[in-house]
């Protein structure tokens, strides 16, 4: 499978790019506004393509047997692919423009993926509320890339860091701080926009086990690691991210040992992860980057593994319910030991990556602030706890719930083997991990870093906090029933303004729709034609012209075609037969046509005389079967549309009349006259406009007409039917 060569390549250039350094690529792309496909691959990025490409050809393989011979599995297939190829895009991204465009494609896809199964209304809601969270934080990037942009006229990522540049001394500091971290907390779900993550939970299990487990969740991690360099390292910067992950830490711990349902229990146990790792982060030394690392592939390894369990359980038995699940060891003995292994390593015990990560986490606070060690080991204590309320209490003790009939299919369990195993192999032999960590930690703090990483460091007050936390972890689990039941009510503030904020929209809609969706074609005119009256009036009262116009000479042929205008829209106005306001209407078209012919557009008029005759022709064999008009409005509506009228009118002709007079350079008609030939190969300049020029408005216009007749032919279709049957 492609997606397990990629991460073999991106292995070997992680070891290629620790000798000879970052490896850049670019491509043209849209070089007028300076934009351009580069891509930057240094250790940091790396390391994430790795786990994207790694983790993912596991999903696929799982995937592909989860939906079976499902009609919906090749849509599933095509929509992880996409997704995967953006968050490959965010992580190489090398200018901060194709970054916000590849962030976008992840929140784009994951849309689709969560709500995959799009005939439940949760999946839908779910969806949507992920969209919009996230949304909210990409334009936050967005505008952080233009004051970046603005600040320091470089939009690639390399310059930044080639530059060893740091925005702390620039005007607009504070608002990218503020918008960049916007972005990756909401990306992350950092406290107060974590509730998005758990509701996210209504999607398919490789959905939940890929995008909340080891990548689009870590996308607002790779965002703050790569913008430490120039934009971190004040106070600023680590009190808002250092503060954030640690709230985040502990609010998410907290809930999951709370949760029943064990893909929502993997969910806020994600959530203290994240913000366990964004702590890290803003604490910035090197042991606190080099652990946060370490912690990343461990909980890529292990919540992969559990998220992959958790579906597997639903899969074979129906159910998610952990009150409801026991005993199931004997039946799939396969897939208990995978769910052990990965609840040992989040637990933190001995040998495996948990541990390693837990015991850097602690050594990376010990000497930096006693309150965050304090919350890092009650965080790491109701961590391990909800590990082994989602990875061993559905498989031990007495048998509750329904037992799989048959044996569980290999494409269930062997991925889920091999990310367990992974994190074991990696705890034993950590010298594996020692260069991706060391490289990206390195790609972080702009200076190499030994990452020199072992199990065994002797005894040392961090072995002491690290056996207080696995004995904590047991007696929180043996008391796990009665430590739900004291957890405080579910509903958060954050999650109720946005519910309250949604209804809100909704209730405005539901008042404002009945009167801007009147159905009537009349109001929509009148609202479309008295706003843009009104403000073309304004502009003309606040703003004013320079001076009156002179007055032009007029030649007699151009006054009668004006007076035949004038006079083919009165008529039409006080026309009382459809039949004669679309003749009174051609005459002032007639009009316009011979306005273009004296001043030398014939071409112009020769289609103007086309289209009117034709129009007329329509209009005509149509209209004679409708009734001749009637008073059908009330005087106060005659009198309203008067007004509006003359005040629309005569706004449009007092600006065409300065437009007019007022003489300016023809720079677009001489490039069109200059470059007609040489750049379209035409020399009649009205063609190659409408063909070259304005070739997409052109397209647009045929498309609108072929769209119409094929309405009107399915109309006229749907019409014979009708009567065929009656």
């Amino acid at each position: 499978m492609w997606p397990a060569a990629l991460a073999l390549y991106f292995g070997l250039m992680l070891r290629s790019v620790g000798v000879s350094g970052p490896i850049e690529a670019s491509l043209p792309w849209a070089a007028s506004i300076g934009v351009d496909l580069s891509f930057y691959a240094d250790g940091l990025s790396l390391l994430f393509a790795v786990v994207v490409a790694g983790i993912g050809a596991l999903i696929v393989l799982y995937g592909s047997r989860y939906f079976g011979g499902e009609s919906r599995a090749g849509r599933f297939q095509a929509t992880l692919f996409a997704f995967m190829g953006s968050m490959l895009g965010l992580v190489l991204a090398d200018n901060l423009f194709l970054l916000f465009v590849f962030w976008e494609l992840t929140g784009f896809t994951s849309f689709l993926l969560i709500g995959f199964e799009h005939e439940r209304p949760e999946a839908r809601a779910s969806a949507v509320q992920a969209l919009v969270v996230t949304g909210l934080g990409g334009l936050g990037l967005l505008a952080a890339a233009v004051l970046i942009e603005q600040s320091t006229g470089a939009a690639a990522l390399s310059s930044l860091l080639g530059l060893g540049l740091n925005l702390a001394n620039e005007e607009f500091y504070p608002a990218i701080v503020v918008l960049l971290l916007l972005a990756a907390f909401t990306k992350s779900a950092q406290t107060p926009f974590h509730f998005w993550l758990p509701n996210a939970m209504t999607a398919p299990t490789p959905v939940s086990a890929y995008l909340h487990s080891a990548t689009m969740v870590k996308a607002g991690i790779y965002l703050v690691a790569r913008a430490t360099p120039f934009a971190g390292a004040t106070p600023l910067w680590t009190w808002l991210v250092t503060g954030a992950g640690a709230i985040t830490m502990i609010v998410g711990a907290w809930r999951a040992v709370a949760e029943t349902d064990l893909k929502r229990v993997l969910a806020y146990s994600t959530v203290s992860a994240l913000g366990l790792m964004m702590m890290l982060l803003g604490v910035g030394t090197e042991e606190a980057v080099v652990a946060a690392l370490v912690y990343l592939l461990a909980h890529a390894c292990y919540k992969g593994a559990l998220f992959l369990v958790a579906g597997t359980l639903e899969h074979e038995t129906g159910t998610r319910d952990i009150t409801g699940l026991g005993g199931l060891r004997h039946a799939m003995p396969a897939t208990a030991l995978a769910a052990a292994l990965a609840a040992c390593s989040m637990a933190g015990l001995p040998l495996f990556l948990g541990f390693l990560g837990k015991e850097l986490l602690y050594e990376s606070l010990l000497a930096w602030s006693t309150a965050l060690l304090i919350g890092a080991i009650a965080a790491s204590a109701l961590l391990g706890t909800a590990g082994l309320i989602a990875g061993v209490s559905p498989f031990t003790g007495p048998l509750r719930g329904r037992a799989p009939e048959h044996r569980v299919p290999a494409g269930l369990t062997v991925p889920a083997l091999v990310l367990a195993f992974s994190g074991l192999i990696a705890g034993i032999v950590p010298g594996l991990v020692e260069l991706p960590a060391g490289l990206a930690s390195g790609g972080i703090l702009r200076h190499p870093v030994d990452a020199s990483l072992s199990m065994w460091h002797g005894f040392t007050p961090v072995l002491g906090l690290s056996l207080a936390t696995l004995a904590l972890v047991a007696l929180l689990y043996a008391y796990r029933d009665s430590l739900r039941r004291r957890i405080w009510p579910r509903s958060l503030g954050s999650e109720r303004l946005y519910t309250s904020t949604e209804r809100g929209l909704d209730a405005l809609s539901a008042w404002a729709s009945p009167m801007l969706q009147s159905a009537s074609l009349r109001s929509y005119l009148l609202v479309l034609v008295t706003t843009a009256g009104v403000l073309i009036f304004a502009t003309l009262v606040f703003e004013g012209l320079p001076g009156w116009p002179a007055v032009m000479d007029v030649q007699p042929h151009e006054a009668c075609a004006a007076i035949l205008i004038v006079a083919g829209a009165i008529s039409a106005v006080r026309a009382k037969s459809s039949i004669a306001a679309v003749l009174s209407l051609g005459v002032s078209g007639y009009g316009v046509a011979l306005t273009y012919l004296f001043f030398g557009a014939p071409d112009l008029a020769m289609t103007q005389f086309s289209v009117e005759t034709l129009t007329a022709v329509i209009f005509v064999l149509v209209f004679y079967h409708f009734r001749d008009f009637g008073s059908l409005s009330s005087w106060t509506d005659r009198l309203r549309g008067v007004v509006v009228s003359v005040l629309f009118g005569g706004s449009i002709a007092v600006v065409l009349l300065f437009v007019g007079a007022n003489i300016t350079p023809l720079r677009l008609a001489n490039y069109f006259a200059e470059m007609g030939l040489p750049l379209a190969h035409g020399r009649n300049i009205v063609n190659v406009i409408l063909v070259d020029f304005r070739a997409l408005d052109t397209m647009g216009e045929i498309t609108v007409l072929a769209t119409a007749a094929f309405g009107v032919r399915a109309l006229m279709r749907i019409s014979r039917k009708e009567r065929k049957n009656g």
